[in-house]
């Protein structure tokens, strides 16, 4: 049987939402925790309208807050897979606000989502369709996630550094780092 394929635009969402002041902290901004879950209400949405299955959040690689976001602002999330494995996904998402009334827009963030495609009625991972890229953009950005995927590999999540050995974790401490170590156990 053939590979199915699917152009990275059968991918796209746009999600807006206004900033309204049940959604800010105690400093008056956005709440960053209400941000990254309009961040996976747009990875899932975004994943499931690729694979036209149920997907599920396996990891999120870094998530830098660029620049608060206020009350009052317009929030627009776009997303679309830039990625495809087996049964995942990486779903890269762009976050601005608007100032509705002076129009200016400002980039607040950007990520990535792994998401993985489940079959409704087992919950296992089931195959996606492969990935069409059309244009230079999605090249590129396919292979960002590409790298991104091969150094985490690389570096097993449980390593221990120096090999666990206390005094060259220490001894490297001290010469890069301005901490103190003073151990009490």
């Amino acid at each position: 049987m053939a590979a199915e394929y699917k152009t990275v635009s059968c991918s796209q969402i746009t999600l807006s939402q206004l900033m309204l002041p049940s959604h800010s902290n105690f400093s008056g901004k956005i709440h960053g925790g209400y941000l990254l879950s309009l961040m996976d209400q747009i990875a899932f949405a975004c994943g499931s309208k690729f694979s036209g299955k149920y997907c599920v959040t396996a990891s999120v690689d870094r998530v830098d807050f660029l620049n608060p976001i206020e009350v009052g602002e317009l929030v627009t999330l776009n997303a679309s897979v830039n990625y495809v494995g087996t049964s995942s996904m990486v779903v890269g998402i762009r976050v601005e606000a608007q100032n509705i009334q002076t129009g200016k827009i400002k980039h607040c963030n950007s990520s990535y989502f792994t998401m993985i495609a489940k079959d409704s009625q087992t919950g296992q991972p089931v195959a996606v369709p492969r990935l069409l890229l059309q244009s230079k953009e999605e090249v590129m950005r396919y292979l960002k996630a590409a790298e991104r995927i091969t150094l985490r590999k690389q570096r097993p999540a449980s390593a221990e550094p120096f090999a666990g050995c206390l005094e060259q974790a220490i001894c490297h401490i001290q010469q890069h780092y301005d901490a103190k170590v003073t151990l009490t156990a």
